[in-house]
């Protein structure tokens, strides 16, 4: 079983218990967060990443600051809620369940204040149903997953989109521990995942604390991996992904997928539809998060690059929607996606 990445800790008033991801695989070291600006900084960091665990984070992080506020003045209560949503979008700008968790925790608070009902009390109730929504969706996303591998088959997955990403199996991931638990046996390797080792720090760890074979290989390396026969399907996460079913993800995700393209390999995304905006086309209008020059040349504190040299780090990229094979989501596997298979899949999910 994977561990877990973050849970609320008592009842009202209570706090967020999470893993600090920025400190593994050396040391296991769990925070608690009790503020606004301490989640934010949290995400901000990475200290808790991956898409869905980052809208887990951000619901619980408008109920730290909310469940202390005096509701006798229900509008200052419902203003300052808004505040605290406005304040934590800005700490990231490429995962959509971030947006998508703020916006769904200011809408309880709206219809709760015109309802005349007790604001914070809704405002726990919803964190704590984005909580337990997430674990269910990540087994039910496993279990479409799980149908799409044999016995014996080798997976290759980029960055971490386990359970350190999620509250429960994760989205890439979950595929492999369902499997697992079916008594299949799957072996995978896991892309390092430059420049911050996601991959190598996060992924090898969890699958290996889990059980699974799991080989670490550098990002260079899938090519020759693919080229010697050794991979049967390529699944990833996804951070972002367009009404077109384009695909954005970790910064490497798209030369992978070209990769498999290449060697006949299927390329599965495994995501929630929380992660999915309607409102965007294409993966052209997804914004790229651009990161500190250090992490490049001063990655985990030791200088590998020229004092003074130009640096581009994005942070994502994006995959077209042709090189995926499947997205694989709660309501099933969007195959060869394109706009009108995605929006069939969100209207199943009552996204649209």
């Amino acid at each position: 079983m994977p561990v877990p990445t973050l849970v609320w800790e008592g009842g009202r008033p209570g706090h967020v218990r999470l893993i600090d991801q920025t400190r593994l695989p050396t040391e296991y070291v769990v925070l608690d967060v009790r503020t606004v600006d301490e989640m934010f900084d949290c995400i901000r960091r990475l200290v808790v990443r991956g898409a869905p665990a980052i809208g887990v984070a951000a619901g619980f992080g408008v109920l730290l600051g909310a469940q202390r506020l005096d509701e006798r003045d229900r509008d200052d209560t419902l203003g300052r809620v808004k505040e605290i949503a406005a304040h934590l979008a800005k700490s990231r700008p490429t995962a959509v369940n971030l947006f998508w968790a703020l916006d769904r925790m200011v809408a309880r608070a709206t219809r709760d204040h015109s309802a005349n009902k007790p604001i914070v009390a809704g405002l726990f109730e919803e964190a704590h149903a984005i909580f337990e929504a997430d674990k269910a969706i990540c087994r039910k996303i496993g279990a479409y997953g799980a149908e799409l591998l044999r016995d014996s088959m080798t997976v290759l997955t980029h960055c971490n989109a386990g359970g350190l990403a999620t509250v429960d199996y994760g989205t890439a991931l979950a595929p492999i521990y369902v499997a697992h638990d079916q008594g299949k046996k799957i072996a995978v390797f896991a892309d390092e995942t430059r420049p911050l080792l996601q991959g190598s720090r996060l992924t090898a760890w969890e699958l290996q604390q889990s059980g699974i074979d799991v080989t670490l290989i550098t990002d260079s390396m899938a090519a020759r991996v693919m080229f010697e026969g050794r991979i049967d399907a390529v699944f990833v996460g996804a951070d972002r992904i367009a009404r077109n079913g384009d695909v954005a993800n970790k910064i490497g995700t798209y030369g992978v997928a070209v990769l498999a393209r290449q060697h006949g390999i299927p390329f599965y995304v495994c995501a929630p539809l929380s992660t999915f905006d309607a409102a965007i086309a294409t993966g052209d209008q997804i914004p790229i998060e651009e990161r500190g020059s250090e992490e490049v040349a001063c990655g985990f504190g030791k200088r590998t690059a020229p004092e003074g040299v130009k640096i581009y780090n994005p942070a994502f990229d994006v995959t077209p929607a042709r090189l995926v094979t499947g997205i694989v989501t709660e309501v099933g596997v969007i195959e060869r996606p394109n706009p009108a298979r995605v929006e069939a899949a969100l209207r199943r999910g009552h996204v649209l």
